[in-house]
């Protein structure tokens, strides 16, 4: 009897404790957030930056206005709109600056839980990787970790650049809108039960270009805005001076009839967002012959970006935290088209997204991938399909993912590299194979992602989902993945230096072990990194 009534009294404190945690105070409004009861609480829809539209479009993040009365924080803010979909695809909205918050129900303020902010994918062109659910992951950490999730602008309305958008707005925005968050994260996130003295940002694809941009913003300057990083995918594109994207400013000016404007920024700040949004389209690159894959992002501008990413790793000009990098087997599959039939095919759409590439340069690629005897043969996919995905999946991705854990083990600092080679029955038939950011549905759980996960990771690749969420969560927790990590996973061991390096960890279902990047792979990438920056990434 005694034993029953202190359970009751213990339940009762926690509900207590809860509620009283549900309503947040930010200091320019308040949010009540949603106990699940499965011991996470979700807060929902936070605006962290003023509305940027009106005047406010193609400037820097402001902050929030002050609202007040308490706000229900239950439903996930509109995502960002993206370039190429008219109309404004609903769910979307130029109004479109909001974070969500999971922590654990028995968190508080003051708590100290570590904390990690997930920069989510969509080649700065889209919201790709959108309303990620940070329950399996907390749950993995034994209710150990806050989760923060958020919106950024792509497309034109995060990075529209050109002289004009300089003297009149802002450039890069959309990484601008990741710092604010990373911001708010250091003044509001110990009220829910985190630290922040203990932040690590993560992304897939262009989340994990953001990562590495991040990392040398500024050149490197470090504002204790997070302590370590861990990129999965990171997405090494082209990226243009401000001058040399005059010309994307000048087309979206002439699309929209802004052309005789005398104030030309201004006009088109004072467009709806049906008329903007019918001409944010993909056109060609300079030199190119094709549109790319995504035309809008991030910028050279002297400032938050002082040069090319490989430059700048190079020169020592990054923040030196530890660090995961990584790719999957098959990176490319799912960009290059399918009917690619031919080597003038496959170089098209090569030197569609690097336009900077030289003949010289695109010969050595052809002679590494694109020869008859590396053809394959896949259901509803042309022969040079596969060889070109190799190609490009190790230009953009694979080999900047093995310079990065180079140069940072190179400085001393922490590195961690992961091959992931998880192999669903289907996607391998199809010739899809690991594909680009698949590893996303093994760290969150399938169950907690936006898109579709491949079904063997509720059946025969479920095993998997424990093991990376172990290595995640404690490198969350410790800066390090292994000392959490999931019962009988083998140590991930560091890069390594001299006769140690090129270490890294193969990831596959019943198979995971350390093993050392191919030699033939190390000869490609050594290549492809030489001709990085000519290839402005």
């Amino acid at each position: 009897m005694f034993l029953s009534h202190l359970t009751a009294f213990a339940c009762l404190v926690h509900l207590v404790a809860s509620a009283q945690n549900l309503t947040v105070d930010l200091g320019y409004t308040r949010y009540k957030g949603r106990d699940l009861s499965d011991g996470i609480v979700q807060w929902l829809g936070i605006r962290y930056a003023a509305s940027p539209v009106g005047n406010l479009r193609f400037s820097a993040p402001q902050d929030p206005q002050v609202v007040d009365g308490v706000q229900e924080a239950l439903q996930h803010g509109p995502l960002c709109i993206p370039t190429g979909k008219y109309p404004t695809p609903a769910g979307t909205s130029e109004d479109c600056l909001f974070l969500d918050v999971y922590a654990p129900s028995t968190a508080s303020n003051g708590t100290g839980l570590p904390v990690f902010v997930w920069i989510q994918g969509g080649g700065f062109n889209s919201n790709s990787n959108a309303n990620y659910n940070g329950t399996g992951l907390i749950q993995a950490s034994d209710t150990g970790i806050v989760v923060v999730t958020f919106n950024y602008r792509v497309g034109p309305y995060g990075f529209l650049s050109g002289p004009e958008i300089v003297k009149g707005g802002s450039v890069n925005n959309g990484l601008k809108d990741q710092i604010k968050v990373l911001k708010w994260v250091q003044t509001h996130i110990s009220k829910f039960g985190g630290d922040p003295n203990h932040v690590v940002i993560g992304g897939d694809s262009a989340g994990a270009a953001s990562v590495t941009l991040l990392l040398s913003a500024y050149g490197g300057k470090d504002e204790s805005l997070f302590h370590a990083a861990a990129a999965e995918s990171q997405s090494f594109a082209p990226m243009l001076t401000v001058n040399q994207s005059q010309f994307a400013y000048n087309n979206l000016v002439i699309r929209t009839g802004c052309a005789s404007a005398k104030d030309t920024l201004a006009c088109l700040r004072n467009l709806d967002i049906a008329s903007l949004q019918r001409e944010n389209i993909n056109t060609p690159l300079p030199k190119a012959q094709q549109s790319p894959l995504y035309m809008y992002g991030p910028v050279i501008d002297d400032d938050l970006v002082l040069d090319y990413t490989y430059r700048l790793f190079h020169q020592e000009k990054f923040i030196k935290v530890p660090v995961i990098f990584g790719d999957d087997t098959n990176e490319g599959t799912i960009f290059v088209p399918k009917n690619t039939s031919s080597i003038s095919e496959a170089d098209t759409f090569i030197q569609s997204q690097f336009p900077e590439i030289t003949l010289d340069q695109l010969a050595n690629i052809n002679n590494w991938y694109l020869t008859e005897n590396q053809t394959c043969q896949f259901p509803h996919a042309e022969p040079y399909w596969r060889p070109t995905s190799n190609a490009y999946g190790e230009i953009r991705y694979i080999c900047p993912g093995i310079d990065m854990s180079t140069v940072y083990s190179q400085a001393g600092v922490n590195s961690w590299n992961y091959h992931y080679d998880v192999q669903d029955p289907d996607s391998e038939a199809s010739g899809k194979g690991v594909s680009h950011t698949v590893e996303a549905n093994a760290i969150w759980g399938p169950q907690y992602v936006s898109g579709t996960p491949p079904s063997s990771y509720y059946t025969s690749n479920a095993p998997i989902v424990p093991v990376m969420q172990g290595y995640w969560t404690s490198f969350i927790k410790t800066f390090d993945p292994n000392p959490y990590r999931s019962r009988d996973s083998p140590e991930w061991k560091t890069w390594g230096t001299g006769d140690e390096s090129y270490r890294r960890i193969l990831i596959r279902t019943n198979e995971t072990a350390m093993e050392t990047v191919p030699m033939a792979q190390r000869e490609r990438c050594k290549y492809l990194t030489s001709i990085g920056t000519d290839l402005e990434q």
